[in-house]
């Protein structure tokens, strides 16, 4: 229940993120300065899903883009993903990083894990919530999860400032919070407290309900890529930095 709590704590955080970003900045955070002052870089280790998962997020992206036009759509800056570790690492590390990533990822059949999406969720802020598709943790997403960030920990510092982040002139200074939140990602959104999922779109709670009464159809989806992105304001992907290696 406290992972929990801290959980959504950040996603109401990042809720508010994406409607400044939506609403005010038209999702441009990938377009910003990328400010690298303090030599250190937040960064998300991230999954990219398979087409099967990446229908359904689009369709659900669709269906609430029609409920809530001002809402965001998956594209480049909010490409459907699930995270894996968020850190904050030093800039002049970032080869060793990928160095360290890849070298996990090749000891492990990432494309041939088998993932169940079992419900839809979101998170509230008001009148409106924060909506996407929950996936079941499995042993060896969890392991993997815990290898990752093993092999990142010789080059992870404490914490990092608005500099370590995708920013823009208009919004050059990253929530404390968001801050926080990828300080502490390990121990309190890792292992026991992993939750996978992919996010989809924002609406209306009044539209959401009823979404989430629907009966939920499982679908099994795998993983098809990997990357490394640095972190912009309230969480999102913002830019890639390093597309990473699959085991064949």
């Amino acid at each position: 229940m406290k992972a929990a709590r801290h959980h959504r704590a950040f996603l109401i955080a990042t809720l508010a993120g994406f409607l400044a970003i939506s609403l005010f900045m038209g999702a441009g955070s990938s377009k910003g300065a990328t400010l690298q002052a303090s030599g250190v870089i937040a960064i998300d280790v991230l999954l990219l899903p398979d087409s099967t998962m990446v229908q359904h997020a689009e369709a659900n992206n669709t269906r609430l883009r029609n409920l809530f036009p001002k809402g965001f759509a998956l594209d480049a800056t909010h490409r459907p993903h699930i995270t894996m570790v968020q850190r904050f690492v030093r800039s002049a590390d970032l080869d060793k990083v990928y160095a360290a990533a890849n070298a996990v990822l090749a000891g492990v059949d990432v494309t041939g894990m088998k993932l169940e999406a079992f419900k839809y969720y979101y998170i509230p802020a008001k009148d409106l919530g924060l909506a996407g598709i929950v996936a079941k943790p499995t042993p060896e997403l969890v392991k993997l999860q815990a290898s990752l960030i093993s092999a990142l920990a010789p080059f992870s510092v404490e914490t990092g400032d608005s500099g370590a982040f995708v920013t823009t002139p208009d919004d050059p200074i990253i929530d404390p919070q968001l801050i926080a939140y990828v300080s502490s990602f390990v121990p309190k959104a890792s292992g026991d407290h992993f939750s996978p999922h992919v996010t989809t779109g924002i609406a209306f709670r009044r539209d959401l309900d009823p979404m989430l009464a629907e009966p939920f159809t499982p679908f099994t989806f795998s993983p098809a890529g990997a990357a490394v992105y640095q972190l912009g304001q309230f969480g999102t992907a913002a830019k890639k930095l390093k597309e990473l290696n699959l085991k064949p």
